[in-house]
């Protein structure tokens, strides 16, 4: 007897009879590992004619006979082949009405102790088969524990295609199966109605998430989920510093701000204009409907019944064209008084736009507050000269941030890196107290000089402009007081001071 006449035997349809031959050769020598093998491929065969669910315990049956052989971790061959078998038939158990997640867990027992190649496309398929199910699959952690998500290949990072339509990646599903289960957690009481989550395991995770979003920042989702999991963790003193450098990469994605909410569960001013960024952005309105729930309730809280209502009107509206069912919240609102009196808007533009600001304000926390005061200001162009110190000047643009900002005005500004050419982008700017300690802002007080003809004037060394002088009616030998600031003389090249004030 030899490994080719079992071969031959199998090639011809004769399976029983290679199967035979096989055994026999095991009997006679169980080590060689030439009689292993030509079990193993019959084994596989036997495998291949039980491939849908009414067979089970005959596929699983030659499955632990493979198992069994225990050969070498380099016989990768018969095991990559059964990969193929194996994800079949969990894909075949999971396309059941009600799904067997025994089967599926006697599965895993076996293929667990199979010496795969890694990574492969055959041990690809292996993680989608066992996947497919994960939402009700209670062993799904294990499983992608024992898995290992650094098995997969360059191709399972991009996206795929099914029925004409671009669909995740299989390792972004990966991912997110894997940090919703954590969040999910475990059972602690057989009825399952009370669960928790295993803290040092969300620890454990966390830095394989973060390769990926440093890797794949074409990834939209992982973000989201690790800032979920940072709440989860509420002894993690830092959420807030974890999670800002997502949020202000995806500052412009709705879930962004429905997590900065979930940071503050005290605050409910910042959790209100959270909302009403989240609301402000471009999103299909399908993403939306539990959102608006939600803010449609804070609105209710404050009595803004209009607000209120027109939140609602487009949570129905939706739900409505999807055939969705309404929640029985919004069925008790549509029921009450307020709501039958309430006259409902176009939109809530306008009271998102009256809140953004202090949401958008959050994002910067982390980068302090500069005093500077304002030198100069272009209304017609939103532009204005601000001066810091000798070292730090220069002008930016103002709207959106700023009203009618004055000469004079002392502001707390956040930049946005440093300046060029003297021109800056800032995060945030807001109006500061008159009587911050500032080096660029001083009074002063002395006796006016007039230099005539030109009609300018020197008072304390602080220059005094002619439009001042004339609008004051100032006299030459006048003592002023005032509020100087620190000014560059482009003509002279040094700095001085220049009267914003004078009485």
């Amino acid at each position: 007897m030899s490994f080719k006449e079992i071969k031959k035997l199998r090639k011809a349809g004769k399976l029983d009879e290679a199967f035979e031959m096989a055994n026999q050769a095991l009997e006679a020598e169980p080590d060689n590992i030439w009689n292993k093998r030509a079990a193993a491929w019959v084994y596989y065969d036997y495998l291949k004619n039980y491939p849908q669910p009414d067979s089970f315990d005959a596929f699983k049956e030659n499955l632990c006979k493979i198992k069994d052989l225990q050969l070498p971790e380099d016989e990768k061959m018969v095991f990559d082949n059964s990969a193929w078998q194996i994800g079949s038939m969990v894909f075949s158990l999971q396309k059941q009405e009600n799904i067997d997640y025994g089967k599926i867990n006697e599965l895993l027992e076996v293929v667990k102790e199979f010496h795969f190649t890694r990574p492969s496309e055959a041990y690809s398929f292996i993680y989608k088969a066992f996947h497919k199910g994960y939402q009700n699959w209670s062993k799904y952690l294990e499983f992608a524990d024992w898995w290992n998500f650094e098995n997969f290949r360059p191709e399972d990072y991009l996206k795929e295609e099914f029925k004409d339509k671009k669909i995740m990646s299989i390792s972004e599903q990966a991912f997110i199966a894997y940090s919703k289960k954590l969040l999910e957690g475990d059972t602690v009481e057989p009825f399952g109605q009370q669960r928790a989550v295993d803290k040092e395991k969300i620890r454990t995770f966390l830095p394989q998430l973060d390769k990926i979003i440093d890797e794949r920042p074409e990834y939209q989702y992982p973000p989201y989920f690790k800032a979920k999991l940072l709440l989860t963790l509420d002894d993690d003193e830092n959420i807030l510093s974890s999670f800002l450098p997502f949020a202000k990469q995806k500052r412009n994605d709705f879930w962004v701000w429905e997590v900065m909410a979930e940071i503050f569960p005290d605050d409910k001013e910042i959790q209100f204009a959270s909302y009403c960024k989240a609301l402000s952005l471009k999103t299909p309105e399908d993403f939306l409907v539990k959102l608006r729930q939600t803010f449609a309730g804070m609105l209710v809280e404050r009595q803004m019944h209009n607000e209120a209502k027109t939140e609602i009107l487009k949570v129905i509206s939706t739900r409505e064209k999807h055939g969705w069912k309404l929640p029985n919240q919004i069925t008790y609102w549509t029921e009450q008084e307020w709501y039958i009196l309430a006259t409902p808007k176009k939109d809530n533009k306008d009271l998102y736009s009256q809140h953004v600001k202090k949401a958008e304000e959050i994002l910067f926390h982390d980068i302090p507050e500069e005093i500077i005061a304002v030198e100069f200001v272009n209304s017609n162009r939103n532009i204005l000269n601000f001066v810091k110190n000798k070292q730090k000047f220069g002008f930016f643009k103002y709207s959106g941030q700023l009203d009618k900002p004055q000469i004079g005005d002392m502001l707390k500004v956040r930049f946005n890196g440093d300046g060029q050419d003297g021109f800056y982008k800032i995060l945030s700017a807001k109006k500061a107290a008159p009587n911050l300690p500032s080096d660029a802002i001083r009074d002063y007080e002395g006796t006016l000089k007039i230099v005539s003809p030109q009609n300018f004037g020197f008072a304390d060394d602080v220059f005094i402009e002619p439009k001042l002088i004339q609008a004051n009616n100032l006299t030459d030998g006048q003592i002023l007081t005032g509020i100087a600031i620190l000014s560059f003389n482009k003509k002279k090249n040094e700095w001085g001071w220049k009267a914003i004030e004078t009485k």
